[in-house]
């Protein structure tokens, strides 16, 4: 069977059966063209077929698929990219491959957590990336810093105890979210954030509308975790990003509704970069999304009197949220309020404490200090095996007495004389110790340089009364010393001070 394969502008006929498979004739084009394929780390280059405009398997047969005599395949060489790096989610527990360029490899962690945030939908305050060994990745520090090659399959880590949290949130389910909320007050704030940004960002229109009713704003931004909260010079750029940002960039144009009902100063909310969702929606491409803001953005609002312009709507109204947020804070400050991490609060110093991002389960993660804290059982002695049932009516009173509960000895009366008196005269030492101590701290803080008793005769300024017998002595004797030392009268001095005023 004569069929005709179209290459590069080339028309030439191949003699071929009709049971051969695809893989065959590629071989046969390949050989007769001369064509280099080749893969590396990189990439791979390779040979597609395509007849009728759909492309075929290597595995099908030409009569399988329609082709018959004089039938004419068209014939491409393409490039397949391999993925730069992969990354397995803990939480999903599928590795995820970023197509990137091979720059990447020499970029920060953080422009690779903003890529990976981009992909699973989490905030970058959730999660964190490890190499294979387990070191923990820190943004300010480079791919290659970390020994990174191409190809290499790093970790996603999330917070223990939030593993099915997040489950709850990627899937929308509501009640499940809402089961495995923690029960601290700053913690459950910042997890409704984090499930009005999930939900933002896959579309699910139910849990979008609970987080809302919980009095999350789909302008404020998600932030970070409280115990974190108090190294704010050191956080992504990213965390300043807010759920209409992630409504944006994912093309949820239901969401982006609900949010600008919700509120209209969505439209003028900005991410660390200084864009506002429309210029978000732009750049990812989602045509529906921008008719959208661009409609709104461009509305008025309407009043009995007046109609202004949306844009000059949300600044007065920012204006008058600004204005209401200061006169709050001084409500606060003047009831001396504490804000901000207080002594007692969990923090967390990058390498130094305990890593709290092990994506431990929701129950390893709550009983974790109450199973280290649990008495265990003694192990059964070797023996207790390969004895044999005994009835217990049958102990005998010899076994009985055995078993009966032995008191320790009573303390010979010499013997508790002189503990009590070692611990007197352990006492005596301690206080002995504490005076000691008490003194010299005493003479620590006296002046090494007695002061004299008076002030010395020339001293410009008049002697300092420690006691005031009489009110109007002071004040005569302030007139006389004042006469004594200026050389005027209380009353030349008067009429000098209001010459000068004049």
């Amino acid at each position: 069977m004569r069929i005709f394969i179209a290459f590069e502008g080339s028309f030439e006929p191949f003699d071929v059966s009709a049971d051969e498979t695809v893989e065959a004739v590629k071989l046969m084009i390949k050989d007769y063209f001369h064509i280099p394929l080749s893969e590396d780390e990189q990439g791979r280059w390779y040979l597609e077929l395509m007849y009728a405009g759909a492309a075929l398997k290597d595995s099908w047969n030409l009569a399988d698929v329609g082709i018959s005599f004089g039938s004419t395949l068209k014939c491409f060489v393409k490039e397949e990219d391999k993925p730069t790096l992969y990354v397995f989610n803990a939480v999903t527990q599928e590795t995820m491959p970023m197509m990137e360029n091979i720059s990447l490899l020499g970029k920060k962690v953080s422009d690779l957590r903003t890529l990976v945030a981009l992909r699973c939908g989490f905030p970058v305050s959730v999660f964190c990336l490890r190499t294979p060994e387990g070191l923990e990745m820190y943004d300010c520090n480079t791919l290659r810093d970390y020994q990174t090659d191409i190809g290499t399959t790093l970790r996603l880590d999330v917070w223990d105890g939030w593993k099915e949290f997040l489950m709850g949130c990627l899937l929308g389910q509501k009640l499940k979210v809402q089961r495995y909320l923690s029960t601290e007050g700053p913690v459950l704030k910042y997890q409704k954030k984090v499930a009005l940004y999930i939900a933002a960002f896959y579309g699910y229109i139910e849990l979008t509308e609970w987080a809302l009713k919980q009095g999350v704003r789909p302008e404020e931004a998600v932030g970070v975790h409280p115990c974190r909260a108090w190294c704010h010079e050191a956080l992504h750029a990213d965390v300043s990003k807010c759920p209409i940002h992630a409504a944006a960039e994912a093309g949820q144009l239901l969401i982006l509704k609900a949010f600008v009902n919700c509120s209209v100063l969505c439209l003028e909310c900005k991410n660390a970069a200084g864009q506002i969702p429309l210029t978000v929606a732009f750049k990812h491409k989602h045509k529906d999304c921008v008719l959208y803001l661009l409609s709104k953005m461009w509305s008025t609002v309407s009043f009995p009197k007046i109609s202004v312009p949306m844009r000059i709507y949300i600044k007065i109204k920012q204006w008058v949220l600004r204005a209401q947020s200061h006169n709050l804070n001084k409500s606060l400050l003047c009831g001396a309020r504490v804000f901000g991490a207080k002594v007692g609060d969990t923090v967390m110093v990058d390498g130094f404490t305990t890593p709290k991002m092990t994506t431990k389960s929701w129950n390893k993660a709550r009983y974790k200090d109450s199973q280290s804290t649990v008495g265990k059982l003694p192990p059964l002695r070797e023996d207790t095996a390969s004895r044999k049932p005994v009835n217990p009516l049958a102990i005998s009173q010899q076994d009985a007495r055995q078993q009966t509960l032995k008191l320790p000895p009573l303390v010979d009366a010499n013997t508790f004389s002189e503990l009590q008196r070692h611990q007197q005269q352990h006492q005596k030492k301690i206080t002995a110790t504490a005076r000691k101590k008490e003194k010299l701290i005493k003479n620590t803080y006296l002046p090494q340089v007695p002061l004299p008793p008076v002030s010395r005769v020339d001293y410009s300024h008049p002697s300092f009364y420690y006691a005031t017998p009489r009110a109007d002595f002071l004040l005569k004797s302030s007139l006389a010393w004042f006469s004594e030392h200026s050389g005027k009268t209380p009353r030349e001095n008067a009429i000098y001070c209001l010459a000068v005023a004049r």
